[in-house]
């Protein structure tokens, strides 16, 4: 598991460990300040109360722990949660029955966009948080093959295969009605001319076919061309990731507040931001963990994020997670991860 590394100066002590490790793992299951009579009982210590405040104190001045300013307990700070997730944390893999119902969800006889969006699904099912999953990065966009089949009007459904089987859907508007004999020709045409051959390579080949053999062209051909172009520009477009279960997050109190919600409901329409945050993940290894402020995007500032890659003939093509709030059940998020990821590779793969 790779992580950032927290930077404590002050070496911190077993018992101060210890308090951190018990106070961080119950503020992760109620959400409410820790007090020091309540952690003294949890930890098992028989250790005076001027002693607890004393361990406590300790925490909050190496930046570990904070007291909010209404209350008289202690929550965790993000390098709190950094220390505990990089020495405190013991985490296990699923059980064999867990990983059966999550290898159950995967049917791999479907494309690779609807196993993309399974895991998203899944994600964020299993964990209640919300799943990210992003779309595969290739170096190069293949054509392939395709297929256009007539819808109402002038609505065209593109079947288009790239790269290693990869299948895009796309409907288009044309300029006008194309019978299915056309639409076959302009399959037919787009095949033979350029399978093999990368998508937008494709593309600037039909402008200049259209500005430089425009006259040469018969009606028909030229219209087919021009759809063709169409086509090949709805290709380009790429879906950049799917998330699911954005509304689970509005079961925390810390993030459910109107202004909140609608601040974090804003950042996953953009998407942006994010797929900037997995787009630096995509060449590590291992699973990663962004806690709080060390996303850099501070929209996301009270909010974690757990990430594995997943891959496609064993080179590493896109990346997977989970957003959540900073106290998220790290202990059970983390292995669900690299679960899927590898299930998700796993099912690309066949």
């Amino acid at each position: 598991m790779t992580t950032e590394t927290s930077r404590i100066e002050t070496p911190v002590s077993d018992r101060a460990l210890h308090f951190l490790k018990v106070l961080v793992e119950r503020y992760i299951r109620e959400g409410q300040p820790i007090g020091s009579r309540t952690l003294a009982k949890d930890t098992g210590l028989d250790l005076s109360p001027a002693t607890v405040r004393n361990v406590m104190a300790d925490l909050e001045e190496m930046g570990l722990v904070v007291s909010p300013h209404t209350s008289a307990g202690r929550v965790p700070t993000v390098a709190g949660y950094r220390l505990f997730v990089n020495s405190l944390l013991t985490w296990h893999q699923p059980s064999a029955d867990d990983i059966a119902a999550l290898r159950h969800r995967f049917d791999v006889r479907t494309d690779a966009k609807s196993l993309i969006e399974t895991a998203s699904t899944l994600l964020s099912g299993v964990t209640h948080l919300a799943g990210v999953v992003m779309m595969p990065r290739h170096n190069s966009n293949v054509f392939r093959q395709i297929e256009l089949l007539p819808l109402s009007g002038t609505r065209v459904l593109v079947i288009l295969v790239t790269n290693e089987g990869e299948v895009h859907n796309r409907v288009i508007g044309t300029a006008r009605p194309f019978t299915p004999s056309q639409l076959e020709q302009t399959s037919n045409y787009l095949n033979q001319m350029f399978t093999g051959q990368d998508i937008g390579e494709v593309r600037r080949r039909l402008v200049e076919e259209l500005k430089n053999t425009h006259a040469d062209m018969d009606q028909q051909m030229l219209q087919a061309a021009a759809l063709a172009q169409d086509v090949v520009a709805a290709a380009e477009q790429r879906d950049d990731c799917f998330i699911a279960g954005q509304t689970n997050l509005m079961e925390f109190g810390e993030l459910a507040s109107m202004e909140r919600i609608k601040q974090l409901f804003d950042v996953f329409n953009q998407k942006r931001e994010i797929l900037h945050i997995l787009d630096r993940c995509i060449a590590a290894d291992g699973v990663q963990i962004f806690i709080g402020e060390e996303s850099g995007y501070a929209l996301l500032g009270d909010c974690s994020l757990v990430t594995a890659n997943y891959q496609v003939n064993d080179r590493i093509v896109g990346v997977l997670g989970v957003i959540g709030p900073t106290r998220m059940d790290y202990q059970r998020v983390i292995p669900i991860v690299d679960v899927t990821a590898r299930l998700l590779t796993a099912a690309l793969r066949q």
